[in-house]
C-alpha cells in the first residue's frame, strides 16, 4: 500500500489581542483566506486523507475547519493536545502508531516542529530546500512513504510537493 503524509502548517493566526493565551489564538482573516486557498486546492487535486492528527489549539482547529470544506468525503480528525507544543521526535513517534490500514494522514501543526519533521523524512535526494528555507503559516508538505507507519524514519519519504497559501494566491 502506498502511503502519503501531508504536513500542514496552521493557516496565519491573529496577534490582535496580546491578552489571549497562545494555544487559543483565532485565525487571522488572511489566514482563514489561505484555508479557502487549501481548501480549493485540495478538491482540485483530489486531496482527501483518510485521518487528520490535529493540535488542540484554536488556530489548528480553524484552519482543520477551512481545509476540509475541500475534502472529497468526511474524514476522521482527531483533535490531540499533545500535538500541541509537540518536537519533530514527539510528532514522528505518534506517526508510528497510526494503524497500518490507514492510507494517508494529514497532521495539522505547529513550527518549527512541522518543518523539521518534513525536512527530516525528506530523502536527501529530494528538492528539500525550500523545507528548510520557509515554512510558512498555511503550508503543506506532500510526502510519499516508503514504508509503513511504524518504520517511519528519517530519509524514508519523498517530498512530492509543496505548497504555499502565496504560490496558490498567484495561480488563483
Amino acid at each position: 500500500m502506498n502511503r502519503t503524509l501531508y504536513l500542514l502548517r496552521h493557516a496565519k493566526s491573529s496577534w490582535d489581542d496580546p491578552t489571549i493565551p497562545d494555544r487559543d489564538r483565532p485565525l487571522a482573516p488572511r489566514g482563514v483566506r489561505a484555508c479557502e486557498l487549501l481548501a480549493e486546492y485540495f478538491r482540485g487535486h483530489e486531496i482527501t486523507p483518510w485521518l487528520v492528527l490535529c493540535s488542540s489549539s484554536t488556530r489548528t482547529r480553524q484552519t482543520l475547519e477551512g481545509v476540509s470544506a475541500g475534502f472529497g468525503y468526511p474524514v476522521e480528525a482527531l483533535i490531540e493536545h499533545g500535538l500541541y507544543g509537540a518536537s519533530a521526535a514527539e510528532l514522528l513517534d505518534r506517526l508510528r502508531l497510526v494503524d497500518g490500514s490507514v492510507a494517508s494522514v494529514m497532521l495539522i501543526g505547529h513550527n518549527p516542529a512541522i518543518q523539521e519533521l518534513a525536512t527530516n523524512l525528506a530523502r536527501p535526494t529530494t528538492p528539500r530546500e525550500a523545507l528548510r528555507d520557509k515554512f510558512p503559516t498555511g503550508a503543506l508538505a506532500m510526502l510519499k512513504l516508503a514504508s509503513t507507519w511504524t518504520a517511519l524514519a528519517p530519509g524514508s519519504a519523498t517530498l512530492t510537493a509543496f505548497v504555499t497559501p502565496r504560490k496558490l494566491k498567484s495561480l488563483a
